[in-house]
């Protein structure tokens, strides 16, 4: 590795970058901390530095196309949709990810959201301090979860522990995964057709990858086939579920309501109707966090860079078919 290298940080959302820092400053590597992440920024900054380091900020084309020097692009996360991989591929860059380090926070977030629509946590919270301990309402949705059917669509790494979570609590697990087969999703997890599983489903809990194929999947006519007591939850992407066909099937009945950690804009607006719903329960993107979730993310990225500019294979290459032609001839 040679001395001076930059790094640019497009953007994190952690209070501060000593895991990076302690990664990377043994090897006398430059830290610059964009100001924003907007693409004119981002290629600006890009001109002379050696890594990318980033978390929802787009790397577009026109970002690397600008950055003769770079040689890798760490994703903090699981995802790399806001890259332009194609394009690095293209170039030599290799991009890197982080597929494995919130498997325990997603998951637990599902069932956070699951289980405070199943016993109705947050209206009971709030009836009672604004109307007064007596104030119960017994004609809320609230069943027995035990018995009752989840559906996990997309069965990696996240969606198999919510699925052994279900299973303790005595659910019935549907999974639709088009890389899966029936003899890898274990003991009492059912592999079925999309369809059928949004027909039986209680609950659905979304765990795919976004692309082009996966954009919108859940819409009008998915909505169409739900049972009406049914709960709908995405800690994934949001673009995954068409969010107009969504508060058309919340506002109309044809679902019962939705747990939501991510929306189809990585900025929604204040006024997005989705927020005045009393159906409707969201987070602001923040499955992934637990104070260990964040430290390993923020050291395994970094850690990514540095082997990379070392000529190391990394942990996590997404790009694979680019080994042999990078720039930084891993």
């Amino acid at each position: 590795m040679s001395k001076s290298m930059k790094i640019l940080i497009t953007d994190y959302v952690w209070p501060n970058l000593e895991p990076e820092k302690k990664v990377l400053r043994p090897n006398d590597i430059q830290l610059v901390i964009a100001p924003d992440g907007s693409e004119e920024t981002l290629t600006a900054l890009a001109s002379d530095v050696d890594g990318i380091l980033t978390c929802f900020a787009k790397v577009t084309d026109k970002v690397m196309e600008n950055a003769p020097n770079l040689k890798v692009i760490a994703r903090y996360g699981v995802g790399v949709d806001n890259i332009a991989v194609n394009k690095a591929t293209e170039l030599g860059i290799a991009v890197t990810y982080v597929p494995d380090y919130c498997v325990d926070e997603v998951a637990d977030h599902v069932f956070s959201f699951l289980l405070a629509w199943n016993r109705q946590v947050i209206n009971f919270d709030y009836n009672t301090k604004v109307e007064g301990w007596g104030s119960v309402d017994l004609n809320l949705p609230m069943n027995r979860l035990r018995g009752s059917t989840i559906g996990v669509i997309g069965f990696g790494r996240i969606g198999r522990n919510v699925a052994e979570k279900a299973k303790a609590f005595g659910m019935q697990v549907l999974v639709t995964d088009p890389f899966v087969t029936g003899d890898s999703v274990g003991k009492n997890i059912d592999i079925v057709p999309i369809k059928d599983l949004l027909e039986k489903s209680d609950f659905v809990t979304i765990h795919s990858p976004l692309n082009n194929k996966t954009k919108g999947m859940i819409s009008i006519n998915e909505f169409k086939i739900m049972k009406k007591n049914c709960f709908i939850i995405n800690c994934a992407r949001g673009p995954l579920i068409d969010e107009t066909a969504l508060i058309s099937a919340l506002e109309s009945g044809e679902i019962a309501g939705a747990g939501l950690d991510v929306l189809e804009s990585d900025q929604p607006e204040k006024d997005n109707k989705l927020f005045k719903m009393n159906n409707v329960i969201v987070s602001p993107h923040v499955a992934f966090y637990s104070p260990e979730s964040t430290v390993e993310l923020q050291s395994r990225a970094a850690g990514s860079i540095s082997d990379v500019l070392s000529g190391k294979m990394p942990e996590n290459l997404y790009n694979k078919e680019v080994i042999g032609k990078t720039r930084a001839q891993i």
